[in-house]
């Protein structure tokens, strides 16, 4: 049915075409004083035939790209064929713009005059197309933006909503899992987003034959659906893809500085990519270290020895928070809750480390 179709096309695009160039070839053969092939009817049979000879040859070429691009169409993603379309109709417009523009009277030739409108359609239509297909990414970020520059009703409002940007989340920051208790705690501002591809990464994580990956890649999707339905704050799913880039996290920078939003990890390198890259990002460790108490030289604390340090006779002791402290001389403690003082603390990238040694050394003295 297709094959008859195009072959039904072509000898009626062919006597379009002879009626309007076929003279125009008669002219240029100096034929044009011979009244029988230069009727119209005959100018249509002579290029309805051509195209007829030549859909013999064609009809299977075309067939197959028709069928290609169907088969493209169906397998490409809704918003791809969106954009692609609206910068279809965008080419289209301003090809129709130019023709009533350009003065195409003037132009000595007939056949250019004819010809010029159709190229201008074909590859403003098609370069149009292409815009629109693969700058999606950034086009389809306007419909985030647009949500976060609603106006709510009242000025100060409008300018609140405006000054919150965008949380974007990481996959080590949700497989962490405090963010869930950060955003309770209402801390956190904004739009929380959640890219389709750090999804894509932490479903592949919760699909891994190994164990440990795989348990953490599920309690990440639970802190998430936790964060969506039960926690009051604004989730948004960025379905969009950065495909010339490999890297989440180059992807995850990327889409921060699309959106002037602001990155929300606990990697340490990511943290220090987002800074060489001038990206705002949150460091969830560093809120973590910023919540510690504050300990000082000379403080007294009741611990309990947990097991052996590096160093010789050294014993390691650990606070509610994860803080480790490092007790001199307290390898002979272990197992035990026993008094010490503060000697000096280290702050650290990964944390906070405190050094301290027996108060009933320090009396013995």
């Amino acid at each position: 049915m297709l094959k008859r179709i195009v072959q039904a096309f072509f000898i009626i695009f062919g006597g379009v075409v002879g009626i309007f160039l076929i003279p125009e070839l008669f002219v240029l053969l100096s034929l044009q004083d011979i009244p029988l092939i230069t009727n119209a009817y005959t100018s249509a049979a002579i290029g309805a035939i051509i195209f007829f000879l030549i859909s013999i040859w064609g009809t299977d070429y075309v067939v197959n790209w028709v069928k290609w691009i169907e088969d493209s169409l169906l397998k490409a993603p809704v918003p791809d064929l969106l954009f692609g379309s609206l910068g279809l109709v965008f080419g289209l417009i301003i090809a129709y713009l130019i023709v009533n523009v350009i003065p195409l009277d003037n132009i000595p030739y007939r056949i250019l005059s004819t010809i010029i409108p159709v190229f201008l359609a074909f590859f403003l239509g098609y370069l149009g197309f292409q815009v629109g297909f693969k700058k999606k990414d950034e086009l389809s970020l306007f419909s985030i933006s647009a949500r976060m520059q609603k106006k709510k009703g009242a000025a100060d409002e409008e300018h609140e909503v405006q000054d919150k940007k965008l949380k974007i989340l990481d996959t080590s920051v949700i497989i962490d899992g405090r963010i869930a208790d950060i955003c309770q705690t209402g801390f956190l501002e904004g739009i929380i987003v959640i890219p389709q591809f750090v999804l894509e990464e932490l479903q592949h994580i919760a699909d891994s034959s190994d164990v440990l990956k795989r348990n953490r890649g599920r309690r990440g999707l639970d802190i998430l659906n936790r964060i969506q339905k039960e926690l009051d704050i604004k989730v948004e799913i960025y379905e969009g893809d950065f495909e010339d880039i490999q890297e989440v996290d180059s992807k995850l920078v990327k889409l921060a500085k699309l959106t002037s939003g602001v990155v929300v990890t606990n990697d340490f390198n990511l943290n220090k990519v987002c800074e060489l890259q001038k990206v705002a990002v949150l460091n969830i460790n560093d809120l973590a270290n910023a919540v510690k108490p504050v300990v000082l030289p000379g403080e007294e604390m009741n611990v309990q020895v947990i097991k052996d340090g590096k160093e010789h006779n050294q014993g390691v002791a650990y606070l509610d928070d994860g803080t480790m402290i490092v007790v001199e001389e307290g390898r002979n403690y272990i197992g035990k809750h026993i008094d010490v003082l503060v000697t000096s603390v280290l702050q650290t990238a990964a944390g906070r480390m405190i050094f301290a040694k027996p108060k009933l050394l320090e009396k013995a003295l």
